[in-house]
């Protein structure tokens, strides 16, 4: 399948998620439009595949919905949980992502050695575009940063924020995923106020340098031979 055809039929698949997760937030377009700084017919564009939002755009519509930005690339229908999300100018920081996703994007290619010329023929997307992209100038379709990103070999994952209010609450939302994936042992003995000085203990035996920790483990069989 030629590069072009996949951008299109992730864009297709990529609507389909986001009207998804709009409908089960119970929002309406205009709401989820202006959450992300776009028009309502652009987000029906998005949702009907005919356009792909940009990262920053999709991060700031998951914080929106309060869903794990997971959801836009799984199958899976969402449920019909009541959203949260506190005040912040989602607006502005949808434009600042989208800056700071050019820079990264501009470093990530020339850590390659791979000019525009090169990378527009192999994604098929104008050198122009690709210069506004790098610039910040002009929002990325998600499907075409994945086309990107495939180029230089990268993650997408690489590209989420990470130290914004949406980055930490992306992170607090894997945090919390991860959690509820434990045994359920597990769950109990981490809810338990007791137990706290043993994961306190993890935690700081997890940070030591391979040559301590095999001393600390040294020192307690001499204890318990």
């Amino acid at each position: 399948m030629s590069h072009q055809a996949q951008i299109a039929l992730r864009t297709r698949k990529l609507g389909v998620l986001i009207r998804d997760a709009r409908i089960a937030a119970r929002k309406n377009l205009t709401e989820c439009a202006t959450a992300i700084g776009v028009t309502a017919p652009t987000l029906r564009a998005y949702e009907e595949g005919h356009k792909s939002p940009s990262l920053p755009e999709l991060e700031v519509l998951a914080y929106y919905l309060d869903l794990p930005i997971q959801h836009f690339w799984s199958s899976q229908a969402l449920s019909d949980d009541v959203p949260r999300t506190e005040p912040i100018n989602l607006k502005m920081l949808t434009a600042l992502r989208q800056r700071i996703i050019g820079v990264l994007l501009t470093q990530k290619r020339q850590q390659f050695s791979i000019s525009l010329k090169a990378m527009s023929l192999e994604t098929g997307i104008p050198q122009g575009r690709l210069n506004l992209y790098e610039d910040g100038e002009k929002p990325i379709p998600l499907a075409e940063l994945e086309a990107i990103l495939s180029v230089l070999g990268a993650r997408i994952e690489t590209f989420f924020d990470q130290n914004g209010p949406v980055g930490q609450w992306m992170n607090e939302q894997q945090a919390i995923q991860e959690f509820l994936e434990l045994p359920p042992e597990l769950r109990t003995f981490v809810c338990m106020p007791i137990n706290r000085p043993y994961l306190e203990l993890a935690r700081n035996l997890s940070t030591l340098p391979t040559n301590k920790l095999r001393a600390v483990a040294e020192g307690l069989l001499d204890i318990t031979l």
